[in-house]
């Protein structure tokens, strides 16, 4: 090892301090669905007490199953018993809340494939009877997630015969959520905004 006069270092050693000023980078969202960091927000949510937020299960029929050994079982075969509604529901501020997650890779729309008739049927069910039903819409490109409450999509859908709602239009209709670690997607001041506007 070669000593440097003070105030001099060697070039290996300017590249470390360098390499140590550099903040280090949070990898751990990376690869994540959207209803996996939607399941670790409600966990949170549901840790600090401030609401009560589920994933549905799905509803399968089981009709096989092998057992290669005692201790083991393995589902071989399994049906959907009927279309389900839509992904959480759960209680916020005295309000039964009931939402539908969705990701897009596209950059310019929200393609209206993405959510069949029987999700928006049971959507407008919740609101009919008080409550607030949306979907939370993730733009991959942008990494932007948006808050959007049902009844401006179904108003919007009473008014064009369209397969896609721009991404311009969702971003003026909806409300931004936060993404950070905990929670992963910071919804409920999404959820908070849109109540004032109903109040006002």
């Amino acid at each position: 090892m070669l000593n440097y006069p003070a105030g001099h270092t060697s070039s290996r050693m300017r590249q470390k301090e360098i390499y140590k000023k550099k903040p280090k980078q949070s990898y751990a969202s990376r690869g994540m669905s959207l209803e996996d960091k939607l399941n670790q927000s409600n966990d949170y949510y549901l840790q600090k007490g401030m609401a009560v937020i589920h994933k549905k299960p799905t509803p399968v029929q089981v009709v096989k199953v092998n057992y290669p050994k005692r201790s083991a079982a393995k589902i071989t075969e399994a049906y959907f018993r009927n279309a389900s509604t839509t992904d959480y529901n759960g209680v916020y501020k005295n309000h039964y809340i009931d939402f539908e997650a969705k990701e897009t890779n596209n950059k310019t729309s929200f393609p209206l494939a993405n959510l069949p008739e029987h999700q928006r049927v049971h959507m407008r069910q919740c609101i009919k009877h008080g409550g607030l039903a949306f979907l939370i819409v993730s733009f991959k490109a942008y990494q932007e997630i948006y808050l959007l409450p049902f009844n401006r999509v179904d108003d919007y859908l009473g008014t064009i015969d369209k397969q896609s709602i721009t991404y311009e239009w969702i971003k003026q209709n909806s409300y931004p959520c936060n993404v950070g670690l905990f929670p992963m997607i910071d919804y409920l001041p999404a959820i908070d905004a849109y109540l004032k506007d109903l109040d006002n």
